[in-house]
């Protein structure tokens, strides 16, 4: 019938069934990568005595370099997944499978690009964040260690999305749990730490020890696993969407489409981390500002790392909703039905408040339980229950910004996701934080206040944009 969906693993679904395909195993998946973050970060928080605090901080920082990574496939990932969806609401295979083919040729290329670009700037991160002696070293040996994975990385990150686009997120769902499983492993026979719960303890009997290079070599080698099943997946096929060694023809001008979306998409996202990024100098210059005896005060970065490890249980599920909302609308316009993509991101919005929000509360009232089940060091019990606190009044409206943002992107309405973000990101995140952390000396609660205040706008402005309607004239 006109404007149902053609070809894929949505062809003949309702709205509410193909959300349910769709975000449920990116749920799981994106769940399972939360629970692997918080195990790192458990893992830090368990090494011997006064490693502790700089292994934290030196994570924290870490962190944002592995969602660095991430961006820059995702980026990439965009133009595929925006390309192959269309081609699926319109039957058209062919393009589909081209499509694929030359996102996974760029996915090896821009991962090596990537791991270059992490590997020579490990030491230059670590000075600008204000990580010295011992949290320094640390956290170079760690982004070093990461950076020899980005080519596989890109293989697994990129191929998932071109399968979301295909309306197949059951197999990459399945791949990133035995990633993550492996992750989580490897990791602890690596780092050698003995984990504590209460009474019980579970003695590590591997005497590696390699602490937290350890850590970062169970990512290395669950990015491989990650990259040689995403693979098999793709040469095996799914349902109208295959790659075959034919496809992997350098394509000028697919190539060409596919960076054209996802150089917006990669831009947005890279402004987003980059704003967060400078939120880390400026945790540096707080804990300057509160130095003892000449010395920064320890503990900031991982206290901020403990709050944002636990918000993520947050925010990857409206991430999870966004890429169904993204795909589903997606695939609806290109079967010419503006109105049910449309339709299918608000029923997505109003689901992510809902889970959102419902989070948000656990954090307002469960910050102290939640703080001890990483760490019990003094400073991270007196900061992080106050910044759960605060990102949890606002759940909501990060919902609707995720939501709305990962639906936009994934009809390849990019380049107003790009404006939204950099305008956010720069005119409202960062001068709100040093105003606030800074300036009025509120430290590490001006700097959370900060934050969430800017989310709450920019939902305002995500929710004029889709108002506005310009994204379902949008071609890909």
């Amino acid at each position: 019938m006109p404007g149902e969906i053609r070809s894929g693993k949505l062809a003949g679904r309702s709205m509410w069934s193909a959300i349910w395909i769709l975000a449920f195993p990116v749920l799981v998946q994106q769940t399972m990568a939360a629970c692997v973050g918080l195990v790192d970060t458990v893992y830090a928080g368990r090494l011997p005595g006064a490693m502790v605090v700089p292994a934290l901080d030196a994570i924290g920082v870490g962190s944002y370099i592995t969602w660095f990574i991430g961006i820059a496939m995702t980026g990439l990932g965009i133009g595929g997944q925006a390309v192959i969806a269309r081609a699926m609401g319109a039957g058209d295979r062919n393009e589909s499978h081209r499509a694929l083919g030359n996102a996974i040729l760029l996915s090896v290329l821009w991962g090596a690009a990537v791991g270059v670009v992490l590997f020579f700037g490990a030491a230059p991160v670590a000075s600008l964040c204000r990580l010295t002696g011992e949290a320094g070293d640390l956290l170079v040996v760690y982004i070093r260690i990461i950076a020899y994975a980005m080519p596989p990385a890109g293989i697994m990150m990129v191929g998932a999305m071109c399968l979301y686009g295909a309306g197949e997120t059951v197999l990459p769902s399945v791949i990133a749990i035995a990633v993550n499983l492996v992750n989580i492993v490897v990791s602890w026979v690596l780092s050698g730490v003995d984990l504590t719960v209460g009474h019980w303890t579970m003695i590590n009997p591997f005497s590696f020890d390699m602490h937290l290079a350890g850590i970062a070599w169970g990512t290395f080698s669950s990015y491989l696993l990650g990259a040689a099943l995403t693979l098999w997946v793709l040469k095996r096929g799914v349902k109208d969407l295959r790659l075959d060694r034919r496809d992997l023809a350098f394509d000028r001008r697919m190539t060409i489409r596919i960076i054209r979306i996802g150089g917006p998409g990669f831009a947005d996202s890279i402004m987003m981390w980059s704003a967060n990024l400078l939120v880390l100098l400026v945790i540096g210059v707080v804990a300057s500002a509160e130095a003892v005896g000449g010395v920064p005060r320890q503990g900031l970065q991982g206290a901020h790392l403990i709050a944002i490890r636990w918000e993520a249980f947050s925010f990857l599920p409206g991430f999870a909703i966004g890429t169904a909302a993204g795909a589903l609308a997606g695939q609806y316009l290109g079967a010419g039905n503006p109105s049910m993509a449309r339709r299918s991101i608000l029923a997505c919005t109003g689901i992510a408040v809902v889970i959102m929000g419902g989070l948000g509360v656990v954090f307002i009232f469960g910050g102290t339980l939640l703080t001890r089940i990483i760490s019990v060091q003094e400073v991270h019990l007196a900061e992080t229950p106050a910044l759960l606190l605060i990102c949890g009044l606002v759940q909501a409206f990060f919902a609707v910004t995720m939501v709305i943002r990962q639906g936009l992107r994934g009809v390849g309405d990019t380049r107003w996701t790009f404006l939204i973000t950099t305008v956010a990101s720069f005119g409202i995140r960062l001068p709100a934080t040093w105003l606030l952390a800074v300036t009025f000396g509120m430290g590490l609660r001006g700097v959370w206040l900060a934050m969430c205040g800017e989310i709450v706008l920019r939902a305002g402005l995500f929710v004029w944009r889709f108002s506005h309607g310009g994204w379902m004239r949008t071609r890909v």
